[in-house]
Order: C-alpha cells, then sequence, then structure tokens
C-alpha cells in the first residue's frame, strides 16, 4: 500500500519521534546522575563506617569515654564485655632492649632480629644486621665503625602483649626491692640489675601501685627473634609488662624459671614496655 502521508505529516512525525527521542535521553542522564549520586553517597557511609572503626579502636581502646566521638561507633560495638578488656589492652613500643654479648675469647658475633620492619630506633644504626668483635669482659667494637660499645640497642613497635591473671602488684614505693630481687632471678649480674633499675625504676616508683609480669620466652621470640652466629650456649632474654595502677588488683602471684647458669658464651637481652 502506498504511503497516503504528505510530506508535512511525514515531517511533522519525525519531529515528534526526535522529540520522544531527546525525552527519554533526558530521563537516562537524570537516572544515571542519580544513580551516580546514589552510589557516592554509599561509598561515603561505607568509607565512614570502616574509617570510624578503626579509628575508634586504635585511639579509644575500650575507653568510654570515647563514646560518640566517632561516627556508627560506640565502644560496646568494639569490647562487647567489660570481662575481655584486660585481654584487649595493648602495649606502647617495646623500650629499651639492649644486649650483651660474653664469649669466652675475643669473637666476632653476627646479630639479626627477625622482623627488622618493627624496629624503630637501633645504636649502632642497624643494618641488615650488626657485625661486633665480642671480648669476654662485655666490651664490643662494631666492625662497620670501629667505635667501642659495651651494648647494642633498639626498640620496637607493634607490640601485642596484654594482662594476665598471673604477674606481681607491686607497691610503687617498693618497686626498687622487688627489681632487684626479681632480676637476680631472671639472671642479670649486678651491673645489667643497675642499669635496668636505674631505666625502669623512674616509671614505676611514681605509681601508687604497679601491675607487672615478665613476658615468657614464647612471647618474646614471637614478638622479636634473635639470630646470633655463632649461636650462644646460654641466652637470656628478659621483657617487663607493667601498668600503673590507682589501687591493688588480684592477681596469680607468677611463677619464675629458675636462674639460668650463664656457662659458655652468653647473651643477655633487657627491656620493657607500658601497657596502655
Amino acid at each position: 500500500m502506498l504511503n497516503q502521508n504528505t510530506p508535512k505529516q511525514n515531517i511533522q512525525a519525525i519531529s515528534s519521534a526526535q522529540a520522544s527521542r531527546r525525552k527519554m535521553s533526558k530521563k537516562i542522564k537524570i537516572l544515571t546522575s542519580i544513580s551516580i549520586i546514589i552510589g557516592l553517597l554509599l561509598g561515603y557511609l561505607v568509607f565512614a563506617f570502616v574509617a570510624s572503626r578503626i579509628i575508634a579502636e586504635s585511639h579509644c581502646a575500650c575507653d568510654a569515654t570515647c563514646d560518640g566521638i566517632f561516627p556508627f561507633t560506640t565502644v560496646e560495638g568494639i569490647c562487647d564485655d567489660e570481662d575481655d578488656v584486660p585481654n584487649k589492652q595493648r602495649v606502647q613500643p617495646v623500650d629499651k632492649p639492649i644486649i650483651y654479648l660474653y664469649p669466652k675469647e675475643n669473637i666476632n658475633v653476627s646479630v639479626k632480629l627477625g622482623k627488622p620492619e618493627l624496629i624503630t630506633t637501633s645504636y649502632p644504626s642497624y643494618i641488615d644486621g650488626w657485625e661486633i668483635l665480642a671480648h669476654p669482659d662485655g666490651t664490643l667494637t662494631d666492625l662497620n665503625s670501629g667505635r667501642e660499645l659495651y651494648s647494642l640497642y633498639w626498640e620496637g613497635g607493634n607490640g601485642d602483649f596484654g594482662m594476665t591473671s598471673d604477674g606481681f602488684v607491686v607497691r610503687g614505693a617498693d618497686a626498687a626491692e622487688f627489681l632487684v630481687e626479681k632480676l637476680a632471678i631472671l639472671g642479670l649480674n649486678a651491673k645489667e640489675s643497675e642499669e635496668f633499675i636505674i631505666y625502669w625504676l623512674p616509671k614505676l616508683q611514681g605509681n601508687e601501685y604497679n601491675y607487672i609480669r615478665f613476658a615468657s620466652m614464647e612471647e618474646i621470640i614471637d614478638y622479636m627473634p634473635l639470630n646470633v652466629e655463632p649461636h650462644p650456649d646460654t641466652m637470656v632474654r628478659i621483657l617487663m609488662l607493667y601498668k600503673p595502677l590507682d589501687e591493688a588488683i588480684d592477681v596469680n602471684e607468677q611463677e619464675l624459671a629458675p636462674t639460668p647458669n650463664r656457662d659458655g658464651f652468653t647473651l643477655i637481652e633487657w627491656g620493657g614496655s607500658e601497657l596502655e
């Protein structure tokens, strides 16, 4: 059948179709814009929620004073059970570990920390380990610089220790006497014990009470393995964890291992950290 429409009618039909397409295109653009805006809003909400959780957990721990500071987050959402609070406490960076070496004769010693990414400070500067000439009296010579030392020093971050049901509760006024007794049991000699006490006593004696425990060798190795060549015959590593207290709490007294015999080539390390 022949098209009976006039040219004018054809032009009108084409114009109508084009107008419809323009309207449809405009609607599609509007819907696309709305979808993008909704997607951005949802992305922001997800980001804000995740960021709030991370910030709150990192900076507030289980502190109730942080409630309401960060959107979408309450302390109850982080610490579901108040009884779990001690187990969620984390230490500040591990402070002042220093290493003494006592060989039976002058020997070259290589000392490497197993997780160098955790090191925040060191002296001598830790670059893929320390290469040391060690003498029987404990004097060390840094083979890179030629400097004479009495110990190797490092500090680390990201410790993951906490309070347990075992430990000691010590009055600040009794901290010096406590340390003298316990450090001797743990294997430090008089000089090493004195250096430990000089560093840590000011942090303990000003507190009414202190919760103190000594990390197990398994905890210490898990945090920072120590690789030494030649391997020491005796290795003593001490890490004191403490938390200031306003009043005494009940804990089971920690049972310390028997005093080690310092036989042969001996390595001694001590450090500590305050529980948040």
